[in-house]
């Protein structure tokens, strides 16, 4: 009896017992279907069953499909129900299985093709910077001529080929078409989402002249030849969830992080010559304000370059730069941009990164040194120094300064970094306009994140054009509705969240080309091993080469200091208001006689 109660589709005792001295009522039966309430649990299905069975021969258990089954001597009162309870249980149990074996079945296959693409785009990218040789040009040649005499033979191999083409085409215009329809439904805060990096990245490699802008010209023995830069890193980034901070930041407590030391998984393969390098990702809002005539149309693209700079640090408050060692320099030589980029870390303590850029349109330098403060769950990163842009068609001298930047959750929790501060523009050779752009601080109250607002105004304080935005995605001039977009950060490449959170344009700064290398002088942060191996994804070796690429640098130091002597910069030299300068000499020495017949220190 216990039983028979805690059983859902048991009938009550009273109903059976009462039924076992009536007669059955006569009425024609509406048709009922199986139906399970809870499908997957063990043996709890509720099926609602007609009763079919005489009084006379009525049993406790015939309600229950789960119990042994009746007895019925009358086929023709069942007959209305087309299935039994067992045949739609086990329809529902067999489609259950087909549809999550098609699930895994697609998932596995997904990830297959997702891995082998992308071992294929790292091995074009191997193959891209380098000549074919003889040989490989040989086997081509053979190849094609060997496919020419086949063709003719095999007509159905083309007939099929043909069809596979036909239903590809097919089924890339559906595959756009509904992309096409989402984004269209999408609000404008995610046109520069990851859905069109992904369809981005999907026209790179179904378009041959998509392709064909990936690739640069660079000359090796006077003829040039094909570059191809890279679309992502060699490895992933390694797991950090087994280090502590707290016991690394526990006794630094309001000191400058700088002088601590840090492994080497906290780290990104880029350094910090190289992020100053970054801001210039943006850099053809300069050349467009080199070709504007309004001065105040002029500052509205000189202070979103300046906003620009800090876009690429969305994504990365998991991690920190290599902090250069004295003397390190960079080069970055992009003729697709129109720029090359000099930076050399002049001095150690305190660290100080001065770098200089030269283009047609604009000249820009700066010198940064940083101060870290670890402030128990936040750390705080405060710049110190002045950013100069001149724009020679104008005789345009442009002034900022930089504003504090904290990442937050530093402990534990989801770390994400924030801007907060007031940037100052002007213009040194003229008082016709100035700009102030304020990056709002995150308040508990105010949902609103990574909000900017800046004013334009002239010589007599009014406000002639407005800004507004956010510095992560896009910065507008005017009032709302009818602003106009100044400029929108570049889509993200694919699993950027595993590959440290890099830009495109990051992706390239620690590349090394054949052609390059024979160039660069040995002191070039792309030599460096500790970076190099991080990159490639050896940790353990990477911390190695850290460890001893530090050790050398404290014992150059000590040498410095017992023969009371000072480190020289090599291309930079110190200037009046204690800012640094380039000597405009790399670019020569590169030219002539070339690094390689040079005296160079050594670094690593």
């Amino acid at each position: 009896m216990e039983v028979l109660h805690r059983t859902y589709s048991a009938p009550a005792i009273s109903v059976l017992q009462a039924s076992s001295f009536e007669s059955p009522k006569k009425e024609k039966r509406t048709q009922r279907r199986w139906r399970a309430k809870g499908y997957g649990k063990d043996s709890k299905t509720t099926l609602q069953v007609p009763s079919c069975t005489p009084s006379g021969s009525i049993r406790l258990h015939a309600s229950n499909p789960n119990l042994s089954t009746v007895d019925l001597p009358n086929d023709k009162c069942c007959s209305e129900n087309t299935d039994s309870p067992s045949d739609a249980s086990k329809l529902q149990e067999e489609f259950y299985h087909v549809a999550n074996n098609l699930h895994s079945t697609l998932k596995s296959a997904f990830s297959i093709i997702t891995t082998e693409r992308g071992k294929l785009k790292q091995t074009l990218d191997c193959e891209a910077g380098q000549p074919p040789s003889a040989q490989m040009i040989g086997l081509k040649n053979a190849l094609a001529s060997k496919q020419d005499s086949i063709d003719g033979s095999r007509p159905l191999v083309h007939q099929a080929s043909n069809e596979s083409r036909n239903s590809i085409t097919e089924s890339l215009s559906e595959f756009f078409d509904a992309q096409e329809v989402l984004l269209s439904a999408s609000s404008s805060e995610n046109e520069a989402s990851d859905d069109e990096s992904y369809i981005s990245d999907i026209s790179d490699n179904i378009s041959v002249d998509n392709l064909s802008n990936e690739v640069e010209s660079c000359v090796q023995n006077g003829s040039p030849q094909p570059f191809r830069r890279r679309f992502c890193l060699p490895a992933p980034g390694p797991d950090t969830s087994n280090i502590s901070l707290w016991n690394i930041l526990r006794n630094n407590i309001g000191k400058d992080l700088s002088k601590v030391a840090m492994p080497v998984q906290l780290n990104e393969p880029l350094n910090t010559l190289q992020r100053l390098c970054e801001e210039l990702e943006y850099s053809e809002l300069l050349d467009t304000a080199a070709e504007t005539q309004d001065p105040f149309q002029r500052m509205v693209y000189i202070a979103t370059f300046a906003i620009s700079a800090y876009a690429s640090s969305y994504y990365r408050a998991g991690s920190k730069p290599f902090n250069p060692v004295l003397g390190e320099t960079y080069e970055c030589d992009r003729k697709d941009k129109g720029f090359r980029f000099i930076a050399e870390q002049v001095s150690h303590h305190p660290p100080i990164s001065a770098c200089h850029t030269e283009s047609e349109n604009f000249v820009f330098w700066q010198d940064m040194r940083w101060k870290n403060k670890f402030w128990g769950k936040s750390m705080e990163i405060v710049p110190v120094g002045t950013t100069h842009v001149i724009l020679p068609k104008f005789g345009d001298h442009y002034e900022w300064n930089k504003i504090t930047s904290c990442i937050h959750n530093i402990l534990s929790g989801q770390r994400w970094i924030e801007h907060y501060g007031e940037i100052s523009i002007r213009n040194s050779n003229s008082d016709i306009c100035q700009c102030k752009v304020t990056f709002i601080k995150v308040k508990y109250w105010n949902s609103d994140v990574n909000g900017v607002e800046g004013t334009i105004t002239d010589r007599n304080g009014k406000v002639v054009q407005r800004l507004f935005g956010k510095w992560h995605e896009g910065v507008y001039c005017g009032v709302p509705p009818s602003a106009n977009c100044v400029w929108r950060p570049n889509p993200m490449p694919n699993d950027f969240e595993q590959y440290y959170g890099f830009t495109k344009f990051a992706q390239e700064l620690n590349e090394l080309d054949p052609v390059t290398k024979l160039l660069l002088p040995p002191t070039d942060t792309r030599f460096r091993q500790d970076q190099r191996l991080l990159e490639e994804g050896n940790v353990e070796l990477a911390e190695e080469q850290k460890q001893r690429i530090e050790h050398l640098q404290r014992e150059r130091r000590r040498v410095l200091e017992e023969n009371n002597m000072t480190h020289q910069p090599r291309f930079f030299r110190k200037s009046s208001g204690d800012t640094w300068v380039s000597k405009q000499t790399y670019w020569d020495l590169r030219k002539d006689p070339g690094f390689a017949n040079l005296d160079n220190s050594v670094l690593w």
